[in-house]
């Protein structure tokens, strides 16, 4: 067994805050092992919930159109979790004692896929890996260099789903930013 799956079996056993209660499935991650690019989002939605896999909604789907035209890849190109694995009630934002008691995971993950590139969607994965008070809109389109890789903070699709035309804009930008950023890193 990989260590990544004993993370996953962990995961799935987690009662370490009050989302576990409302939780159909523990929303983990997907995608390759030892990817190049890693997606962070905040947490699952209602159809992630279900289906137990990370931005399957309208919010993934626009998040695999983005994948596909700027970096060339699909969701089996990279690897995608959330700072949160279980859903919480109405969408809400995960709260910070919510992301703390999940922290852990995300870190591992992190640390076993071993991606050059980051991406953060949004404010709550942004600052759930970068210690700042900045919002989204300061914050996206900087390259900020960690000690084992990068990290790229966009929007998080949604908002461009309530307001299409500009933030999708520069999370298009920010996606093509980020395909040059690892067609620039060594292999």
């Amino acid at each position: 067994m990989s260590a990544l799956e004993a993370l996953r079996i962990d995961a799935a056993g987690c009662v370490a805050c009050g989302l576990s209660l409302g939780r159909t499935r523990v929303v983990f991650g997907s995608g390759t092992v030892a990817a190049k690019l890693m997606l962070v989002g905040e947490a699952p939605g209602r159809e992630e919930d279900l289906s137990g896999l990370p931005f399957v909604g309208r919010s993934g789907r626009l998040v695999m159109e983005l994948l596909n035209t700027e970096f060339g890849i699909g969701r089996e190109g990279c690897y995608i979790a959330n700072v949160v694995k279980c859903r919480p009630p109405a969408n809400r934002n995960p709260s910070r004692t919510e992301i703390v008691s999940c922290s852990h995971f995300l870190d591992r993950q992190i640390a076993l896929v071993g991606p050059a590139l980051v991406m953060t969607l949004g404010n709550v994965a942004t600052r759930a890996l970068v210690d700042t008070k900045l919002g989204i809109s300061a914050l996206r389109g900087a390259i900020i260099v960690r000690d084992r890789y990068r990290l790229l903070p966009t929007f998080h699709p949604a908002a461009a789903l309530r307001s299409p035309k500009g933030v999708l804009d520069m999370m298009r930008a920010d996606f093509r930013l980020g395909a040059a950023l690892l067609g620039d890193l060594p292999k």
